[in-house]
């Protein structure tokens, strides 16, 4: 069993934590060779997840800040800072981003169930459901709002849905 770090936006934190959020997907970079999973053939290349085999662990690397006495706090929770909080001068501690965020820090590990590879427009209703979406009446199938939330994050790259690219499909579970 191997532990690799993997990068949550406070949202999908907050979806993982309510139980909502059992799978990601994340985009395939071609030229880069994974470590731990098996080979799959994609467009004549060889590639392999790094993301690892079923039975590793993903622990979770989301926006937070160190607090006293080795605590954290985590910007999912959306902590509203307390007068004790605030330093000398009056200045407010900054949040630290996700990818700096050590090992220690991580609250959330997830054990891998599946990987596998896609296009990321096969993604169905259900599998939508547990990329933590919420359902939103002003859409009437959640691939839609996985949609809207996959542009959000992934358009401004040029890797928007219309792109339609190869992603990995991680399937998990919440150990801790």
């Amino acid at each position: 069993m191997k532990e690799r770090p993997i990068l949550m936006s406070a949202p999908m934190v907050r979806a993982i934590l309510a139980g909502r959020k059992t799978q990601t997907r994340r985009i395939m970079k071609m030229a880069k060779r994974g470590t731990g999973g098996p080979p799959f053939q994609i467009d004549g290349k060889t590639v392999c997840s790094p993301y690892g085999v079923p039975g590793d662990r993903l622990w979770v690397r989301e926006s937070w800040r160190p607090r006293q006495a080795s605590t954290v706090y985590y910007r999912a929770d959306s902590y509203d800072y307390h007068h004790d909080e605030i330093r000398a001068g009056g200045t407010v501690p900054q949040w630290r981003p996700s990818i700096h965020m050590p090992r220690w820090a991580s609250r959330i590990t997830l054990e891998v169930v599946a990987v596998r590879v896609e296009r990321l427009q096969e993604i169905t209703y259900l599998e939508s459901v547990a990329e933590g979406v919420i359902y939103d009446r002003g859409f009437e199938d959640p691939r839609d709002n996985y949609r809207s939330l996959w542009n959000v994050i992934n358009a401004k790259r040029g890797r928007g849905w219309d792109e339609n690219p190869w992603v990995w499909v991680i399937e998990f579970r919440r150990t801790r």
